[in-house]
Protein backbone atom coordinates (compact mmCIF):
# COMPACT_ATOMS: atom_id res chain seq x y z
CA UNK A 1 0.00 0.00 0.00
CA UNK A 2 1.46 3.36 -0.87
CA UNK A 3 1.29 6.01 1.68
CA UNK A 4 0.29 8.74 -0.31
CA UNK A 5 -2.30 7.84 -1.54
CA UNK A 6 -5.15 9.99 -0.31
CA UNK A 7 -8.34 8.44 1.47
CA UNK A 8 -11.73 7.58 -0.12
CA UNK A 9 -14.26 10.54 -0.60
CA UNK A 10 -17.06 8.51 -0.17
CA UNK A 11 -15.99 6.56 3.04
CA UNK A 12 -12.89 7.73 4.16
CA UNK A 13 -11.18 4.45 3.93
CA UNK A 14 -7.38 4.38 3.72
CA UNK A 15 -6.42 1.60 1.96
CA UNK A 16 -7.12 3.04 -1.01
CA UNK A 17 -5.26 1.69 -4.30
CA UNK A 18 -4.36 2.45 -7.92
CA UNK A 19 -5.87 0.58 -11.19
CA UNK A 20 -4.74 2.57 -14.07
CA UNK A 21 -5.79 6.07 -14.19
CA UNK A 22 -7.99 5.35 -11.79
CA UNK A 23 -7.92 5.10 -7.31
CA UNK A 24 -10.41 2.26 -6.05
CA UNK A 25 -11.86 2.15 -2.74
CA UNK A 26 -11.56 -1.99 -1.14
CA UNK A 27 -14.46 -0.88 0.66
CA UNK A 28 -17.09 0.46 -0.82
CA UNK A 29 -15.76 0.11 -4.38
CA UNK A 30 -15.96 3.81 -4.82
CA UNK A 31 -13.49 4.86 -7.80
CA UNK A 32 -12.19 8.49 -8.83
CA UNK A 33 -9.77 9.77 -10.79
CA UNK A 34 -6.68 11.26 -8.99
CA UNK A 35 -6.66 14.50 -11.05
CA UNK A 36 -10.41 15.39 -9.38
CA UNK A 37 -8.67 14.60 -5.71
CA UNK A 38 -6.34 17.47 -6.58
CA UNK A 39 -8.92 19.87 -7.47
CA UNK A 40 -10.64 18.76 -4.81
CA UNK A 41 -8.21 20.43 -2.05
CA UNK A 42 -8.87 23.79 -3.11
CA UNK A 43 -7.89 26.67 -1.54
CA UNK A 44 -9.96 27.46 1.69
CA UNK A 45 -13.26 29.74 1.85
CA UNK A 46 -12.13 33.64 2.55
CA UNK A 47 -14.60 35.77 4.34
CA UNK A 48 -15.23 38.94 3.37
CA UNK A 49 -16.50 42.05 4.64
CA UNK A 50 -19.44 43.94 3.01
CA UNK A 51 -16.85 46.30 1.27
CA UNK A 52 -15.66 43.29 -0.55
CA UNK A 53 -12.59 43.20 1.90
CA UNK A 54 -10.65 40.05 2.89
CA UNK A 55 -11.31 39.59 6.96
CA UNK A 56 -8.61 37.73 8.93
CA UNK A 57 -8.68 37.05 12.97
CA UNK A 58 -7.51 40.06 15.20
CA UNK A 59 -8.66 42.46 12.44
CA UNK A 60 -10.45 45.92 13.78
CA UNK A 61 -14.07 46.43 11.52
CA UNK A 62 -17.07 48.95 11.94
CA UNK A 63 -20.72 48.27 12.30
CA UNK A 64 -22.43 49.55 8.90
CA UNK A 65 -25.88 49.82 10.06
CA UNK A 66 -27.90 49.60 13.34
CA UNK A 67 -27.71 46.18 15.02
CA UNK A 68 -31.04 44.63 17.06
CA UNK A 69 -29.95 42.40 19.73
CA UNK A 70 -32.33 39.44 19.93
CA UNK A 71 -34.43 39.45 22.99
CA UNK A 72 -32.71 42.42 24.16
CA UNK A 73 -34.03 46.31 23.66
CA UNK A 74 -30.61 47.29 23.24
CA UNK A 75 -28.83 48.14 19.63
CA UNK A 76 -25.44 48.63 17.89
CA UNK A 77 -24.98 51.68 16.29
CA UNK A 78 -23.50 52.54 13.12
CA UNK A 79 -19.67 52.88 13.28
CA UNK A 80 -19.21 50.85 16.60
CA UNK A 81 -15.76 49.43 16.19
CA UNK A 82 -15.03 46.02 16.95
CA UNK A 83 -11.82 45.00 18.10
CA UNK A 84 -9.97 41.61 18.03
CA UNK A 85 -12.20 39.66 16.09
CA UNK A 86 -12.03 35.80 14.89
CA UNK A 87 -13.62 34.20 11.93
CA UNK A 88 -15.39 31.10 13.05
CA UNK A 89 -18.03 28.48 11.06
CA UNK A 90 -20.85 29.79 13.45
CA UNK A 91 -25.17 29.72 13.43
CA UNK A 92 -26.34 30.58 9.91
CA UNK A 93 -23.99 33.29 8.44
CA UNK A 94 -22.42 34.18 11.82
CA UNK A 95 -19.20 33.41 11.23
CA UNK A 96 -17.21 36.40 13.12
CA UNK A 97 -16.92 36.26 16.77
CA UNK A 98 -15.85 38.92 18.97
CA UNK A 99 -16.63 40.97 21.58
CA UNK A 100 -18.29 44.57 21.41
CA UNK A 101 -17.70 47.34 23.93
CA UNK A 102 -21.02 48.06 26.20
CA UNK A 103 -22.45 45.03 24.99
CA UNK A 104 -20.52 41.99 25.59
CA UNK A 105 -19.79 38.93 23.73
CA UNK A 106 -21.45 38.14 20.10
CA UNK A 107 -21.62 36.63 16.80
CA UNK A 108 -21.96 38.98 13.80
CA UNK A 109 -22.58 38.65 10.29
CA UNK A 110 -19.50 39.37 8.10
CA UNK A 111 -22.05 41.41 5.60
CA UNK A 112 -22.78 43.94 8.36
CA UNK A 113 -19.28 44.94 8.71
CA UNK A 114 -16.81 47.21 7.40
CA UNK A 115 -12.96 46.52 8.05
CA UNK A 116 -11.21 49.69 8.82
Amino acid sequence: MNDSLPPCPSCSCEYTYEMGALLVCPECAHEWSAETTEAAEAPEAVTRDAVGNVLADGDTVTVIRDLKIKGSSTVIKVGTKVRGIRLMDGVGDHDIDCKVDGVGPMQLKSSVVKKV
